[in-house]
């Protein structure tokens, strides 16, 4: 049942001690609500176990000496408790319930942040749907759990003052005997949670590849394997949790019916007082609930016991990528050296080995070479999101390990191959780096690409919402967007891997306008599938599984007619002026039948 519920890499198991401590520091910080919640829960606690023995001294005295007066007297004495019971308690929820919500914040902002902060390795290998799960559905089911807790920690005080220890160890005993079985049914109800969360996120998210291929029924197919294996293992979780009860109530009940009988006995013989047996029997009714509630409810402390387990090892998480110094040099020139690097991803993935590279403060470099000849790879390191094993990597003379991290990536400015534009406007997006950028900057930079008219092309200027992850615009169009980011940015250093996407020819003059404007300002690093952007580059790096194998410009290259012509011939030259005018003359060449279909079909597919 419990198959492909795998742990992450990151989970740890916390004793019962450590998460307690933990989760008290939390509490700790908000000391004044956190003081007088406990006065209160002891203040109830103590009054819920002297209001019986009022009642009992009251019944003696009645049973005694009749009297009117005292009879009024315990009845008012009785409403005055009662009323101090129900304020102190709505004072005392409003505290945790205030107390419960900052916790669950700072856990969430302490998660969120965690999560943030981890390299881009640790989202390569974890999936987003699960570290979702862990901040929203686990810090809610904790926050659920905690005033519950209270409730149950104020009535454990009352018994403690009732003094029946003999039978709350009875009770406590067989509770806490199913402790690890209860711990472990929580813990993978949680993962199948994760699961489901994590099924719907990716449908979500990939629905228009899904529709494309007309795969909704295989993907409706996949969520409800993983809902049925999340039903049943709740369905199991409840079925452990739920038989404590039962068990517990046969106790109690067995242990209240003989108390009832030998003291009814004792008390009709004279041996006791009425009101010492009703005493009794009030303070084992008083004892037995809430041990009876604390049975009820120990899926739901499991539940956040868990809960707050999962979350504190996503907090502990450690990010592979360590920083050795914070040091702040300056504004960077931009030049870059790998010296014998060494990277993979895995032990089975070596991707770069004993790498050597110079790249000269403000030169543009293109990488070229097919998929897997570690073009991202060196992008990714530049821009430190994955840490090499061995070798150094220099920017302007410093080991990139001693550089403040913050501070160095202000100065790089990255575009990737899919551009990921945020819900807003476009303006919002350009000044995403750059808070403090005007519309008046931005729109001054539009102008230098195209004289501005990508501008036209938009509902409402830089004013024109994006939608979520840009949908409402072109795939040029978001290009733009991510190339005017970095622009206004004015970055020491420029990554970008080019889109591979079809657009027309109109916006690719606009964009590799825009990328003209930003080389010319940076040192450049493209991993280029453009002919215009490899010519635009003052060297092209040729590599090939993790070495470089040519290097030079466009026009060097060609006439070595290495490897570079060769991926010319199949990555480029279709992109050429000679080429397109050429197959435009074949075409005009070759005679048309009758429906002039067939040879035409013939020379595109030769073309």
């Amino acid at each position: 049942m419990f198959s492909g519920l795998n742990t992450e890499a990151y989970d740890r198991n916390y004793s019962d001690r450590d998460l307690v401590r933990r989760i008290w520091v939390y509490f700790a910080r908000d000391r004044r609500r956190l003081t007088w919640a406990v006065v209160l829960i002891v203040a109830l606690a103590i009054v819920t176990a002297v209001q019986p023995l009022i009642v009992a001294e009251g019944i003696n005295q009645l049973d005694q000496n009749p009297s009117t007066a005292l009879l009024v007297g315990l009845v008012l004495l009785s409403l005055l408790t009662g009323l101090f019971i129900w304020g102190a308690n709505w004072i005392r929820r409003r505290l945790l319930v205030r107390l419960t919500g900052t916790v669950m914040s700072d856990l969430r902002l302490d998660a969120f942040e965690s999560v943030i902060n981890q390299d881009m390795s640790f989202f390569d290998q974890y999936r987003s749907g699960r570290i979702i799960s862990r901040i929203t559905t686990d810090t809610q089911e904790f926050s659920q759990v905690v005033v519950l807790i209270t409730d149950i920690v104020s009535q454990m005080l009352s018994v403690a003052i009732l003094a029946l220890i003999i039978f709350a160890l009875v009770i406590v005993v067989m509770a806490y005997s199913l402790r690890t079985l209860a711990r472990k049914a929580t813990r993978s109800g949680f993962r199948a949670i994760a699961e489901v969360n994590s099924a719907i996120q990716e449908a979500i998210t990939g629905i228009s590849v899904a529709k494309n291929f007309r795969q909704e029924a295989a993907i409706y197919g996949e969520f409800m394997v993983v809902n049925t294996q999340s039903y049943d293992i709740n369905l199991r979780r409840g079925f452990i949790l739920s038989n404590v009860f039962p068990v517990l109530s046969m106790v109690g009940g067995i242990g209240t019916a003989m108390l009832v009988y030998f003291g009814g006995l004792s008390a009709a013989a004279g041996a006791i007082t009425i009101g010492a047996w009703y005493l009794f029997i009030t303070s084992v009714d008083r004892f037995w609930f809430p041990m009876a509630q604390l049975s009820a409810f120990w899926s739901q402390v499991q539940a956040g016991l868990s809960a707050s387990e999962r979350i504190f090892a996503l907090v502990d998480a450690e990010p592979t990528v360590h920083q050795t110094d914070d040091q702040q040099p300056g504004r960077l020139r931009g030049e870059i050296e790998f010296r014998d690097l060494n990277f993979r991803y895995t032990e089975q993935e070596q991707v770069l080995g004993d790498f050597n590279l110079s790249i000269a403060a403000g030169e543009s470099i293109a990488l070229v070479g097919h998929t897997g000849a570690g073009k991202s790879s060196l992008g990714k390191l530049i821009a430190r999101f994955y840490e090499f094993q061995s070798g150094q990597l220099l920017v302007d003379g410093h080991d990139i390990r001693d550089l403040d991290l913050k501070w160095y990536r202000s100065q790089l400015g990255i575009v990737s191959q899919t551009p990921f534009l945020f819900n807003g406007t476009v303006a919002d997006n350009i000044r995403y780096a750059r808070p403090d950028a005007t519309d008046g900057e931005i729109l001054a930079l539009a102008r230098q690409i195209g004289d501005g008219e990508w501008l036209d092309t938009l509902s409402d200027g830089i004013n024109t919402d994006v939608g979520e992850r840009g949908a409402r615009l072109s795939m040029g169009q978001r290009q733009l967007v991510a190339l005017m980011r970095v622009l206004v940015q004015e970055p020491a250093i420029f990554i970008l891997d080019e889109a591979t996407a079809s657009i027309d020819p109109f916006t690719e003059q606009q964009i590799q306008q825009a990328i003209d404007l930003i080389l010319s300002r940076s040192t450049a690093i493209v991993i280029a599938h453009r002919l215009s952007t490899v010519r635009a580059v003052d060297r092209i790096i040729v590599l090939d599984q993790g070495h470089i194998i040519e290097q030079g410009s466009h026009a060097s290259l060609m006439a070595q007619s290495g490897h570079y012509a060769t991926l010319y011939d199949t990555y480029f030259r279709h992109q050429s002026l000679a080429y397109i005018e050429q197959v435009g003359q074949r075409r005009r060449a070759v005679p048309v039948n009758g429906d002039g279909y067939g040879q035409q079909q013939d020379v595109l597919h030769e073309t």
